[in-house]
């Protein structure tokens, strides 16, 4: 059997407080509706693996989890990164870049728009600096600046990059072959809805039940699905009431709720 052309890995599909949330009554986790012994309501933060069937990988975002994701999921290298906004959820494991950077014993490609490289240079200005030989006590990224509406290669995969609302913000949404990832999205213009449409599979946040003022809520996805005629829809960046047993239940036909460490093969 042919390999698939696209691997997508889900490192983590939670929101940026991930679930549980801190606190609790016993100060061992909230969990708000989400039930503690459905394993697959234990999110990390949200971050993906595109995986070639030659083996090239790039990571989008580098949340606080990034470190135990990867273990989890036996990846052990990673070849470019791209990011899609820099809010802290999605950028804070950067320093674990380092060790990646050893394994390739070389500086990484990274990935993003100008106001993102900007953000993170001024956060993690050692890890920008050029790179001098041997080894690496730090990560070392070598960026390169795209915006919304471009087509990229990174590490040869190519991506087409669309703009997402994202409350205040923007974020990347990204789309390769038949698949489309949307993460920290909560309006679509046509550009980025012609953009997904067509896709086979589209990972997409769906933070809550109830409309939020930065994330997309399940009627709004559920109503984005249908109009682009979505075959399977995988809800991803969900937040303490998104039940795994309570979306297996009550989901529609074609659309269902991501975990850590699902695999996309598409």
């Amino acid at each position: 059997m042919d390999a698939p052309a696209l691997r997508v890995t889900v490192l983590g599909c939670g929101g940026s407080a991930g679930v549980p949330m801190l606190g609790g009554a016993d100060g061992r986790g909230d969990w708000g509706l989400c039930d503690p012994a459905e394993p697959r309501n234990r999110r990390s933060r949200a971050s993906i693996v595109l995986e070639a069937a030659d083996g090239r990988r790039v990571l989008v975002d580098t949340g606080p989890d990034l470190k135990q994701q990867l273990l989890a999921n036996g990846i052990g290298r990673i070849d470019s990164i791209l990011y899609t906004h820099a809010h802290a959820d999605h950028v804070a494991g950067l320093d674990d870049v380092r060790t990646l950077n050893r394994i390739l014993d070389q500086p990484i490609a990274v990935y993003g728009t100008g106001t993102v490289l900007a953000e993170l240079a001024q956060r993690f200005a050692y890890a920008f600096r050029p790179w001098s030989p041997p080894g690496f006590y730090r990560p070392v990224l070598v960026p390169h600046e795209v915006a919304a509406g471009q087509s990229i290669d990174p590490s040869g995969l190519r991506l087409a990059l669309f703009e997402q609302r994202h409350g205040r913000g923007t974020t990347l949404g990204i789309r390769i072959g038949s698949f489309s990832y949307s993460t920290d999205v909560v309006s679509l213009d046509d550009a980025a809805l012609a953009a997904i449409a067509g896709s086979e599979v589209w990972l997409v946040d769906c933070f809550q039940r109830q409309p939020h003022p930065a994330h997309a809520d399940l009627s709004l996805v559920v109503g984005w699905a249908r109009r682009l005629g979505i075959r399977r829809t995988v809800l991803t960046h969900m937040g303490t009431d998104m039940d795994w047993d309570w979306m297996r239940r009550n989901l529609p036909v074609g659309v269902e709720a991501a975990f850590d460490g699902m695999v996309l093969s598409v």
